[in-house]
């Protein structure tokens, strides 16, 4: 199919604001890019309930993150949620209205999770930070209004892959248990030769050479990009996960890692719901350019 009519405006609207492929930017420029694009004006965020900031405490000091809660039920079902950007920019502003948004939906309490970002912190930083944000959340549950019974983790890109990571190490390491995953055009694996790095490499918004300055920046050595809480698709055991739901776009580059890494799941018995995103493109369910394919998201996350 073709690019949606939204996504080709989208493009264009970004070509007139001077927009770049991080690939040729510094990290730092590649920030600022992203936060003066991607921030949603106050009065275009959805109300919710209360939002808290609060401080996850880790061995190497705290880890920000904002709770996002729908209702003022004393007990409600917990999201933590990881953003995207390829493990090198994103923060707690520019997830703020889709979690917001999410939270709304899903009658969950959401725990949006600032990890740290490389080059600074290099693998595993990022992952651990998720995983101790989760385990943080499962244990004081009671504290913060949520059912541990009831916590999912889930993720945008960058963050859809710490969320998958996230799982394999709560099995490896003997919890917290874990209901629920929620991929979003996940990073799972550290290949930039699938068909749809191939389909997909330039033209698209995301880029091949871009998800290599990300990775670039993201691993100290290569080699570690085998490991599977950096790539989860390399994984040689996907039994005991959590159920998943895993959405990819047509037009993304990482869209044959994510389908792959569904049916490795599948194939080790674990529910699992796939769907592929005709005409869209990578991080459109973040976006609010692309408003009716990501209220079709939204509804299809609801129900899942």
């Amino acid at each position: 199919m073709s690019l949606h009519p939204d996504v080709q405006k989208f493009f264009a609207e970004r070509a007139a604001k001077g927009a770049r492929n991080p690939e040729d930017l510094t990290v730092e420029q590649a920030r600022a890019q992203s936060n003066r694009l991607n921030i949603v004006p106050e009065a275009d965020r959805e109300p919710v309930a209360r939002v808290r900031d609060i401080e996850i405490p880790a061995p190497h000091g705290v880890i920000p993150a904002r709770l996002y809660y729908p209702n003022d039920k004393p007990t409600l079902p917990v999201w933590v949620f990881f953003h995207g950007g390829g493990f090198v920019m994103g923060n707690l502003e520019n997830s703020d209205a889709v979690c917001r948004g999410w939270t709304n939906l899903s009658q969950c309490l959401i725990v949006s999770v600032n990890y740290r970002h490389a080059p600074e912190h290099k693998f595993p930083a990022a992952p651990e930070d998720a995983y101790t944000a989760t385990r943080w959340v499962s244990e004081h549950a009671s504290e913060i209004g949520a059912d541990a019974a009831r916590l999912a983790v889930g993720g945008i890109s960058a963050g859809g892959g710490l969320a998958a990571a996230v799982t394999q190490m709560a099995r490896d390491r003997g919890g917290p248990p874990i209901a629920f995953q929620l991929l979003y055009a996940p990073v799972l694996n550290h290949d930039f030769t699938t068909g749809s790095y191939e389909r997909n490499a330039t033209g698209y918004g995301l880029t091949r050479a871009g998800m290599q300055w990300f990775w670039n920046h993201y691993l100290a050595d290569p080699a570690d990009g085998a490991n599977p809480y950096a790539s989860p698709l390399r994984a040689t055991d996907f039994s005991n996960l959590p159920p998943a739901f895993v959405l990819a776009a047509e037009f993304d580059p990482l869209q044959d890692e994510d389908r792959a890494y569904a049916e490795k799941l599948k194939a080790a018995g674990v529910p699992v719901r796939f769907h592929c995103y005709e005409s869209m493109v990578h991080g459109f369910m973040g976006n609010g350019a692309f408003r009716d394919a990501a209220f079709a998201v939204r509804d299809a996350l609801g129900a899942a």
